[in-house]
Order: C-alpha cells, then structure tokens, then sequence
C-alpha cells in the first residue's frame, strides 16, 4: 500500500544526462565502504539514519512518557530526521518483579503511532544511567534487580557519571552479569518488549542496553577493565539477549543494537566479541562523547580527539563486519567558540563510516536540547541539517557532502525506491528515473531497470525556470508552477 501512496500521481520520466559528470568525492554513511558493510532494511536498500534520541527521564509511574508528545515526532521529521532513539526504562516497564506495566507498554506504543504518522524509524533502546533508581533515583534497572552486598554510593551533584564508580554501582552491574535470576529477569524484560513492538512498523530495532558498565578489579586500569568487561561479560549478555528477542519478535528484520562501554569515547578500542545473532542483524552502536568537553571545556582540534576516536572505533566493525550507528552524540554547551568548527568536524568524521546517528536529545531547552523552548535550533545544532540519501534502492557507488552540494551516484538495483531529504534546495537528476518531490522535503526516485545508473545533485538555487530541452530534471520545493511542470511541486 506505501508503493500506491507513493507513486499514485504527479510522475515525470527523466531519460537524459547531466551536462558535466558527477565526480568522485569521500563517501559518506550511505557507502561506509572500507570494509564496513552498510546498513539495510527489509528490502535491501541501502540506508542512511538521521535523527535525534527522545527520552523522558523526570516522569514515572502513571505520568511515564508524558514528556514526549507528537511535536517532538513531527518537529524532527519537519527538519528532515527520519530516526529516533526512544528510551524506555526497566524500572517502568516492570517495576514488581514479573509484574509488566500494561500502561507503560500503551504509551510507548503511542510514541510509534506518532513516529510511523511521521514516517520514523525507532530504535528501541533499554536505557539505564548509573544503573536505576536505587542510586540517587536515576532510571533504568529496577530496585528489586539491583544487589549491592551492601557496598556504599554516595553522589557526585558535578559528575554524575563519576557514580559508576562508587562500589554499590559497580557491585549491581557484576551481579546483574552473573546471577542467573537477574540474567533471567533481563531476558524476560527483552521477550516482552520484543513481543508487544515487534509487529509495530515503527520499530527498526532494538538497542539492548545504554554505555553498559561494569566492575574495577583492585589495582586494574580503566581501560583493561573496559576490554575485560566487554569481551567476558557484555559480549555474554548480548548473546543471551539477543536470543531472547529472537525467540519473541515476530519480524526478524528488526536490526539489534549493540553498544560497547562509554570508555570508547576516550579513544579505546573495543573488546567486544562476535554477537550470535539467529538473524545476522547487528549493528555496532558506540557513543561519540569527549571527557573535557563533557565538563565544559570547548571543541579543540590541535587535541585530535576525533580522529583517534575514529581510529579507534573503526576497528570492531571491520572485523566484525557490522554496520555502525554512533546512538548518541553531542556537546552540552553548543555555543562556546569553537563549536561550529566541531560540528563540521564531528559530522564529517560520521559521515566516513557511519551509516547514521542520532543525537542527544530533541527537546526544548537550554543544555543538549537540539532546540529552544521557541523551537528554533539552539546555537550551531542546525548545522546537522544537511541533504541526505535516506534509502538507496542500488549499489552506492558516491555518496558525499562538501561545500553545501550534496551529490549521490549508484547503480539501480530493480524497481525499489530510492528516498533522499533536500530540504528546499534545487535537486538535479540524471538517468532512466521516475522523480517525485513528496512532503517535508523529500524526494522519491524510481529507476525503470535495475542496473542503470543515477547520479543527483543538490544544491542551493533560485526559481528560474528550467529550459524545456535543458539536460537534467530539476525541481526546487516551493517554486512556483513552470510551464512545462519540470520545476513544480506539482510537477515532479
């Protein structure tokens, strides 16, 4: 039924050329390439991920969720966002052990409604910070699966994430790895989300749990303890989880998401091993954060944090061979100095081997709100409003961003449809295609054989009407009618 909605009108044939080649530029999250497989969906188009996280930490109970409202879907899809990563909290899905909150399951499912009015794909991500409520009332694990041997936290009001390290914290994220009750209880929470979202058409996936922590041995480096934990206890629980969902979900399409622990963003490889997957459908999911700049310091580049942080994280998706989407990334204060520089930066760096992301957080506010109470973007987090290629119905062979041009080459794979956000800027299209400009600044192209090649363009450009033998389709969304309806809306 998409495909009619799609193409029911308003179709123009495009059969010529573009008057000068499109030529080689870096590729971008559309072909991460360099021995990174990209990310597809069900119909084996090549995908691009744009989007924010939504997450509701301060309501609970009954008044769970109710922070997130159908602004928040329809303001990112109004800017061109096709993905969000919806957190969802243990503590509020079951918060007596075997007791599932019905209420909380409906108001997730409201959030997808929401999503799938506005054409959102939506991670599902089990979200935990500093383990759950028991610790200072933060969300994620409930209380009744967290074991602390009596061990003592205490707060830290200026580094919160500094709490992973006091010996209560730690001493639940060893229990939750190692007792076969508590790993039960996880599992059973996935079986449950699985079953009930699986058929939603919203849902993309499943991240299966937020910066996974765990315990410092006496006289152990952060580092090697990282590696330890990862390779002997995450890589574990991902493999339990990861059958659990299976054994529930009733569309093995959806893509699991698995993250490795936030020590990644200091530059460290991951230990990570091989995630058994009955479906074969993992993306790698790290996190693109920077210490100092977490604390308020501003972006520097002389640092060359970025490009260590990219050496490292490249690694486990080579071999691995996954797909990679950084789950959250973005700076508290985004309008020190030296932030337009890191937006250019950081969004370049993504763009080499990512098949997309989503940034921390869509909401109105001050701090890492992507915008204002106003609803306009908070200073230089517009910058991540660029053309893109949602979905490629072909083989990428460019795919690249530079200098304000947006340009896409691939060779059709069949009669699928290709999907690209231009925003309001001029597209121009070359080979055998069927265009048509849909709403909030998309583009849909259909080519009519598999194996020709198409090659667009997008760039900025006025409303002046296109010659009828010009040598490339254009369009610009909200010029007016042309006459020979190429330039249209209504046209294309």
């Amino acid at each position: 039924m998409r495909s009619r909605r799609l193409w029911g009108a308003g179709l123009v044939l495009v059969l010529v050329l573009l008057t000068s080649p499109v030529s080689a530029a870096p590729v971008s999250a559309a072909a991460p390439g360099d021995g990174i497989p990209p990310l597809t969906d069900g119909r084996g188009r090549t995908l691009t991920l744009r989007g924010w996280n939504l997450a509701d930490k301060t309501h609970r109970g009954d008044a769970a969720l109710s922070g997130i409202t159908e602004r928040h879907l329809r303001d990112m899809a109004d800017r061109g966002f096709g993905f969000t990563r919806l957190a969802v909290f243990w503590d509020d899905l079951e918060p007596r052990r075997g007791r599932y909150s019905e209420r909380y399951l409906r108001k997730i499912e409201r959030v997808l409604d929401w999503a799938e009015r506005y054409r959102i794909r939506v991670v599902v991500d089990a979200h935990q910070d500093v383990y759950g409520p028991a610790f200072g009332g933060h969300r994620g694990i409930p209380e009744w699966a967290t074991r602390t041997d009596g061990l003592p936290w205490r707060p830290h009001p200026d580094d919160w994430f500094a709490e992973y390290y006091e010996p209560g914290v730690q001493a639940a994220f060893e229990h939750l790895y190692e007792d076969a009750d508590l790993r039960r209880a996880q599992e059973r929470m996935w079986q449950v989300l699985a079953g009930r979202l699986g058929r939603h058409p919203a849902v993309f996936g499943y991240d299966l749990i937020n910066e996974p922590m765990g315990k410092l041995r006496p006289g152990e480096q952060l580092p090697d303890a990282a590696r330890r934990v990862e390779s002997t206890q995450v890589t574990p629980m991902y493999d339990r989880l990861a059958a659990a969902v299976r054994s529930a979900d009733p569309d093995r399409r959806h893509w699991l998401f698995v993250e490795p622990t936030p020590v990644v963003g200091e530059g460290v490889p991951t230990a990570l091993g091989r995630v058994h997957d009955p479906a074969g459908r993992v993306v790698y999911a790290p996190h693109f954060y920077n210490t100092a700049m977490e604390t308020g310091a501003d972006y520097d580049p002389a640092v060359r944090w970025i490009e260590a942080y990219e050496a490292a994280v490249v690694r486990y998706p080579r071999e691995r061979r996954v797909p990679v989407v950084v789950g959250e990334w973005g700076p508290p204060d985004s309008s020190l100095p030296g932030m337009a520089r890191y937006y250019a930066d950081a969004l370049a760096s993504l763009g080499r081997y990512g098949s997309g992301w989503a940034g921390w957080e869509w909401c109105y506010g001050g701090g890492y709100c992507a915008v204002g109470e106003d609803g306009r973007f908070r200073p230089n987090k517009g910058r991540t409003v660029e053309p893109y290629a949602v979905a490629v119905a072909g083989v990428v062979r460019v795919a690249s961003y530079e200098a304000g041009r947006f340009r896409l080459e691939y060779v059709a794979s069949g009669a699928g449809v290709t999907e690209l956000f231009v925003g309001g800027e001029r597209v121009e299209v070359s080979g055998p295609v069927v265009v048509r400009r849909g709403e909030r600044g998309r583009v849909f192209l259909r080519a009519v054989r598999a194996g020709v090649v198409v090659r667009v363009m997008v760039v900025g450009g006025d409303c002046a009407p296109v010659p009828p033998f010009h040598r490339f389709f254009a369009l610009r969304a909200g010029c007016p009618q042309a006459p020979d309806g190429l330039n249209s809306p209504s046209g294309a």
